[in-house]
């Protein structure tokens, strides 16, 4: 505040109302194979049905790593999902077909040879697209074109842009259809239409945006990408009055506008690996940048398993703020007689961590997709029971037992501990997934991956203590570059004690202290521009171990005899 040196009003506003906001603690992190969609790059589904419409439905190849992924979905509605695809995956084209990987690797790179368009992703899929062009002033539509007539209101015509201008016929109608059904179902389906689009580079519509065909279909279409980077249509580059009246009705390397484009060449690649996972894992490296709480594992086999499963964890460790869920190898539990050793032989490998979560057991669901029953790992499942939690109850409630550790939607598991093989898994800190009959399936633990024994080796107190650091290390940032003086200190106790106040009445924790006065912030802490804060917590802990003592006592006997 500046000082007044003659009489006046000064108005001054003071934000005390600072609070520790609420912080996201359900939203999942998978990484996989899948036959469609953005390669290399997170997406944010919210249901199957998203799933299945942004990265298509799974053939025999993709379908392990689909089911895991819709198995979250089934507990929780936020799941960021990063595909991954071979080193020789290719979109297809009308041209020579390349790997684009992503909207970022389409701006990014100088494509030649593609032709005049590409599929928007990597795969197979893309083998079934056709584009349909029609200009205005060709005289008549193509030989299939007439079809998707139906689709559009109007021949196209000029614009109103154009008529300005004193030009005539720059409007064009794009269709994108799946033209041998693999996409749909259903052959000569219309995916998208783009109706009255420019031929001109410069084109506008009435609201200021763009209305240039390229620009409009690489901005909207979930199919294709316009693939001449090396050149466009004859009027592009050209001021737009010469444009459009020297517009020919052909693409600038001859191509008829009123042809239409079949797209092949596509490939889906070969089957994804470790390396391969890893590289789609590593996109949940960054706090910063992305926001997910429980990430989970596709699951690989043998020693792969165990190295991808270790990569999990130390992503989690690295970060502090989420949870990995892994799972032993499938062939460790399905039809194997030695399922409890090989299960403790995966376990033992993995690195201790409170970060880590690990299961017991590969469960049986039915692929609707693909009309079979399949085996899938249970991380998928048991990190939806925690976003489930965080639904039903709070983050700091175990996610085990028959209240809210009901698995949903499988047929059987592969591995049924009875109380004996329990005993040896928790010890070596997996849970149990245990059938039980006529009260279904259920996760029967609920330790972390952590072998030193503490507090932080329980799911809910771990996950209490990440939501807890979460939201006042957010709310904190707001101190920074503040003075350190009483002041600010009382600011953020004023600020962090009612947030704990509520978790503790929310039965979170049983006690806390927050110290932040002059006792930890000392002058030579206020000299090196720190700023101190000692929050002391006592987490609830969940109830693993039941002891009933039933006491039979003479007739006369008092109760308060023997009971006092």
């Amino acid at each position: 505040m500046a000082f007044q040196v003659s009489p006046g009003v000064q108005v001054r506003e003071i934000d005390l109302t600072n609070v520790v906001p609420a912080v996201s603690t359900s939203i999942g992190g998978f990484a996989g194979a899948f036959n469609w969609g953005p390669a290399e790059e997170i997406t944010l589904v919210g249901s199957e049905k998203d799933l299945s419409r942004i990265f298509s439905t799974p053939d025999a190849t993709t379908s392990k790593y689909f089911l895991v992924a819709s198995s979250f979905l089934q507990y929780a509605n936020a799941l960021k999902v990063a595909r991954v695809v071979a080193s020789d995956a290719l979109n297809a084209s009308n041209g020579t077909p390349a790997l684009i990987k992503n909207q970022d690797a389409y701006e990014g790179a100088t494509l030649s040879g593609l032709g005049t368009w590409a599929a928007r992703y990597p795969g197979e899929l893309g083998n079934a697209i056709t584009v349909a062009v029609y200009a205005a002033g060709t005289g008549t539509y193509a030989t299939d074109f007439a079809d998707y007539l139906a689709s559009f209101d109007s021949e196209p015509g000029t614009s109103d842009y154009a008529s300005e201008r004193g030009c005539s016929n720059d409007e064009m109608h794009i269709a994108v259809i799946d033209s041998t059904g693999a996409i749909t179902g259903t052959a000569g389906t219309v995916l998208e239409t783009y109706a009255y689009v420019s031929q001109a580079s410069d084109a506008k519509n009435s609201n200021g945006t763009t209305n240039y065909y390229k620009d409009v279909v690489n901005a909207a279409s979930n199919y294709v990408f316009w693939a001449g980077h090396e050149g466009s249509l004859v009027n592009a580059g050209a001021s737009t009055e010469a444009a459009i009246t020297a517009v020919a009705g052909d693409y600038s390397d001859g191509t008829s506008l009123v042809a239409d484009v079949d797209l092949a060449g596509g490939d889906n690649g070969a089957e994804i690996g470790l390396s391969e996972l890893q590289v789609g894992f590593d996109l949940f490296e960054d706090s910063e940048t992305v926001d997910v709480n429980l990430i989970f594992s596709p699951t690989l086999s043998g020693a792969d398993n165990v190295t991808l499963s270790n990569y999990l964890i130390a992503i989690a460790e690295v970060r502090k703020d989420i949870i990995a869920f892994v799972s032993p190898d499938i062939a460790d539990t399905v039809n194997n007689s030695s399922a409890l050793e090989d299960v403790l032989t995966f376990a033992n490998a993995l690195t201790s961590s409170s970060y880590a979560v690990i299961d017991s057991t590969a469960l049986k669901v039915y692929d609707k997709y693909n009309d079979q029953y399949t085996w899938i790992p249970a991380a998928g499942h048991v990190a939806g029971l925690c976003a489930n939690t965080d639904d039903v109850a709070d983050p700091w409630f175990s996610p085990a037992g028959f209240t809210r550790g009901q698995i949903l939607g499988i047929t059987k598991i592969a591995f049924n501990p009875k109380q004996a093989e329990r005993d040896s898994l928790y010890k070596a800190r997996v849970n149990p997934i245990v059938s039980f009959p006529g009260q279904g399936t259920v996760l029967y633990g609920d330790k972390t991956a952590l072998a030193k024994p503490s507090a932080f080796d329980r799911i809910n107190v771990r996950r209490l203590f990440i939501t807890l650091e979460k939201a006042i290390s957010t709310a904190a940032k707001y101190q920074l570059f503040e003075l350190n003086d009483e002041f600010t200190r009382a600011m953020f106790r004023n600020m962090v004690e009612p947030f704990l106040r509520e978790v503790k009445g929310r039965r979170g924790i049983t006690d806390f202290a927050v110290i932040c006065d002059n006792t930890n912030n000392t002058g030579n802490i206020i000299d090196t521009n720190q700023f101190v804060a000692d929050i002391y917590i006592k987490p609830a802990r969940s109830i693993n171990f039941i002891t009933l003592n039933f006491i039979a006592t003479r007739t006369g006997v008092q109760f308060s005899e023997i009971v006092g």
